[in-house]
């Protein structure tokens, strides 16, 4: 446990920090998999826009965000 003022501030906004990246987190990978179960225009939107968020917020690098793209647009040319 921190004993200096600024350390315990940090240890609060990154508990709090975390909270919010794990609903950004969340909601993507759960847009993610519903884009690549049933792939339709409005489900692969919604999944970029999801990751793109993502990354904008820094919770996932920009070439893993890439490959789940490329992942779901390949899902949704199959079945075209």
């Amino acid at each position: 446990m921190p004993n200096i003022k600024s350390a315990k501030k940090r240890v609060k906004v990154a508990a709090s920090n975390h909270e919010e990246n794990i609903h950004v987190k969340g909601a993507m990978k759960t847009a993610v998999k519903k884009a690549l179960k049933e792939p339709t225009e409005e489900n692969v939107k919604v999944a970029n826009k999801r990751i793109d968020k993502a990354v904008n917020k820094g919770i996932i690098k920009s070439n893993n965000a890439a490959r789940k793209k490329s992942n779901i647009a390949k899902k949704l040319n199959e079945t075209k």
